[in-house]
This record gives C-alpha cells, sequence and structure tokens, in this order.
C-alpha cells in the first residue's frame, strides 16, 4: 500500500467516524436540561456515561407515557439515546469515590443539581480541578451558580416567565400561555453543549490544556432568544406584547384559517415575495400600493393586510392554497399535528423519522438526528435500558472492578 492510498484509507475511516468519537462525557443529571444536552453529544459519537440513583433511577423513566406492560417512559428511551446506564449514589462513601475516578477519565461532567450540591459533596470545581485539571465542568441551573437567586429552585416553565418569552406568548387580553413542550429546558441544554464545545476546542485546539466551568441559566437560555426585546424599551420604552399568531412589526406575517377550517402559516414580509402574494391571491394592484411598499409601511397596516389575506384563504382548501402559494413562491406551510409529521415526504427525506428497538416494547418510532454533518453524521444505536444496565462495562471494563466488588457495592448500595 502506498503512502497516498493509506492517507486516504485514514481518511476515510474518520469520515466515518462521528465527530465527538473520543470524548467521554459523566452525566449527574436529570429530566430534561442536563440529558438532553448529552443526548445530542451521544448522537454524535461522545460516550456518555449516565449515572442515576440506586433504586430510582431517572425521574424521567416514569414520565408521560409509560408503557402499561414494561413500565417503560417512551420519552425516557429517547432522551437516554446511546448513553451508558450505571448506578451510584453520591451520597455513599464508596459511591462518591467511584464518582471522582470516573470523573478522573473523563473530559466532561455535567451536572443539573441546586448550585452547592456538588459542593457540599466535595466536588466542587476546585476539587474536580485537583483531581483532573483537563475536566470541563458543565452546569445547568435556574438561575445559575451567582446572583441573589442561585440558591432558589428553577425549572423550566419559571425560566420560561422569566426570560421573557411568556410574556408575550398568547392572544392579546388574555393570559400568558405555555408552549406544548418544555422549551425552557430545552434551550439550556443547546447552549450547554454549544458551550462544551466551545471549552474542548479551547483546551484541546488552541492548546490551553485546562479545563473549565461552563454555566448555563435557563432563565439566561430563554433571554437570550428575545430578540431586540431590551434596546427597544430602552430607546424607545416599547413593551412587547401578547399579539396571538402575528409578529408585532413584522407584516404579513400569522397563520391564517383556510376554508377547510385548517390554519396555514404564510410569511411574506420581504417586499418582492409580498408583491408575488397580492399577485397570487387576485390582488395585483395592490403589489404596488405605496401603503404597503415596505415593511415599516405594511407594519402600520398589519390588521387589514391579515383580514384581506384571509378573505382570500377562507375561499380555498388548505391544500389548494398552498399549491398557488408554491407556484408563487411565497413561503407558506401547513400547522402539523405529530400525524401530519410521520405523513409528510420531508420528514421522510430528511431522514427525520427513524426506527429504534425499545426494551420490552419493540420497535418505536423516534425523531432522527439534528444538524445534518456530510462527513461525519451522527446514529442511533440504542434507546434506554434498564437501571445500571452497563454497571458491569463501566465499573468492570473502564475502572477495573472485579465482578464480586461490583456485586458487594451494588448490595451495599453504593450503585
Amino acid at each position: 500500500m502506498t503512502d497516498a492510498e493509506a492517507l486516504t484509507g485514514l481518511r476515510e475511516q474518520l469520515e466515518q467516524d462521528r465527530p465527538l468519537e473520543g470524548l467521554r462525557v459523566l452525566e449527574f443529571g436529570s429530566l430534561i436540561a442536563g440529558p438532553f444536552a448529552t443526548r445530542i453529544m451521544a448522537e454524535f459519537g461522545a460516550e456518555v456515561i449516565k449515572a442515576e440513583r440506586p433504586g430510582t433511577g431517572d425521574p424521567l423513566r416514569n414520565w408521560r407515557y409509560v408503557d402499561p406492560g414494561t413500565k417503560t417512559s417512551l420519552w425516557w428511551a429517547l432522551q437516554s439515546r446511546n448513553k451508558k446506564l450505571v448506578t451510584l449514589d453520591l451520597g455513599h462513601p464508596e459511591g462518591l469515590e467511584l464518582a471522582k475516578k470516573l470523573a478522573a477519565g473523563s473530559d466532561v461532567l455535567l451536572e443539573n443539581f441546586r448550585p452547592g450540591t456538588l459542593e457540599k459533596l466535595g466536588l466542587g470545581p476546585e476539587a474536580l480541578r485537583g483531581i483532573n485539571p483537563r475536566l470541563i465542568l458543565v452546569r445547568v441551573s435556574g438561575y445559575g451558580q451567582t446572583g441573589p437567586y442561585k440558591d432558589k429552585p428553577g425549572f423550566a416553565n419559571i425560566g420560561e416567565a422569566m426570560g421573557g418569552i411568556r410574556y408575550v406568548t398568547g392572544e392579546p387580553g388574555r393570559p400568558p400561555v405555555r408552549t406544548g413542550v418544555s422549551l425552557g429546558d430545552s434551550l439550556a441544554s443547546l447552549y450547554a453543549v454549544i458551550g462544551t464545545l466551545m471549552a474542548v476546542h479551547a483546551r484541546d485546539v488552541r492548546g490551553t490544556g485546562e479545563g473549565q466551568v461552563v454555566d448555563v441559566a435557563l432563565y439566561e437560555a430563554v433571554f437570550n432568544l428575545m430578540e431586540s426585546l431590551v434596546p427597544e424599551y430602552d430607546v424607545a420604552g416599547i413593551v412587547r406584547e401578547r399579539t396571538g399568531a402575528s409578529l408585532p412589526g413584522i407584516a404579513p406575517s400569522s397563520s391564517y384559517c383556510a376554508g377547510d377550517g385548517s390554519y396555514v402559516a404564510i410569511g411574506a414580509n420581504s417586499d418582492a415575495i409580498f408583491k408575488r402574494l397580492m399577485k397570487a391571491i387576485g390582488r395585483p394592484e395592490l403589489a404596488d400600493d405605496p401603503r404597503y411598499a415596505t415593511n415599516a409601511d405594511r407594519a402600520e397596516h398589519a390588521d387589514e393586510i391579515d383580514d384581506l389575506i384571509e378573505g382570500w384563504t377562507g375561499r380555498h382548501g388548505a391544500e389548494e392554497i398552498q399549491r398557488i402559494l408554491d407556484e408563487a413562491a411565497v413561503p407558506a406551510g401547513p400547522i402539523y399535528s405529530v400525524t401530519d409529521i410521520l405523513e409528510d415526504e420531508q420528514y421522510r427525506a430528511r431522514e427525520m423519522i427513524v426506527e429504534g428497538e425499545v426494551e420490552g416494547v419493540g420497535a418505536v418510532k423516534m425523531p432522527g438526528l439534528v444538524p445534518k454533518l456530510s462527513k461525519t453524521p451522527g446514529r442511533s444505536e440504542w434507546y434506554g435500558g434498564k437501571l445500571g444496565a452497563h454497571n458491569e462495562e463501566v465499573y468492570g471494563g473502564l475502572l477495573g472492578l472485579s465482578p464480586e466488588e461490583i456485586e458487594r457495592l451494588s448490595e451495599e448500595g453504593a450503585i
């Protein structure tokens, strides 16, 4: 084999590997914010060791739909995709020693306890730095590790409320509403992944060789989405309010009722697209109406434009609306339920619905992976598992404990 052939083979092998292969992540997390972050890392190749309390495990094991035959939560199965599951009691002296040994051999430790919990266990940042100077400590909490609120408990709904998004979500004159998912937790998870990768880059690519603390607060993750909320208020005293399906200052951009009772989202807030929309709905004379010339102009007449559009959508079924607007190159789309998602050809073409085997349940449709990488894509390998499913592999294979020692630690409640 020539050097060129060997190099090509190496390159092909590297392209087959997932991008986070070789990164070991120790998860001391539960429920959503921390575990979702590690799930993403595991999907793209990180070796994630998830530690759960013996006997009970992550509370998410019993959340949402639980298969009545196996007592398996389908949400849990998805959230623990590709993770190695071990039991570990941090409050047990031998369990704590095992935690330190795992931390010594890990690249990242992610936790979403209330601030101060790790410190009380003797696993605060300084202690961990003494165990492993390269360790990156990722901390996800309601309010962050500092500030007057740091000791308060915080969940996603509180983060969404204090982060500003609840105030602007809902109909005018009605109480604020939430989205149908734990948005605050998921946003915090994404920032935890981003922060982790930044810290890995600083340590391994920039060459600092040292770990650091990544501090993610739920309310800040939400607040960071709030666009120009603060400067608008500071300069002009503008307080964004609830506006239903429309977006203040952006017109037209809303959801419109079709003649068949369904709803279609339409976004035509650029000048050129607005002109195309007016022609598509049979009102070409409005395409050049000076009242609607720019987005600022249209924003002043947003209600009348919305009424105009809904007057047209109300005379057509959703499929016909979609066909007409697709032909006119106007962004539009149906508002999907899960039934619609599973039937959609775009989802299928992008492999956004995959099928995985859940122990005791069988084949289950699951969400695919995001993002799509052309050279080193992620993949799903397994879903969930019984409590302590990987104890022998991790404690035996990684830490070198004998089967007898693992059994003893289990009987004594350390694992």
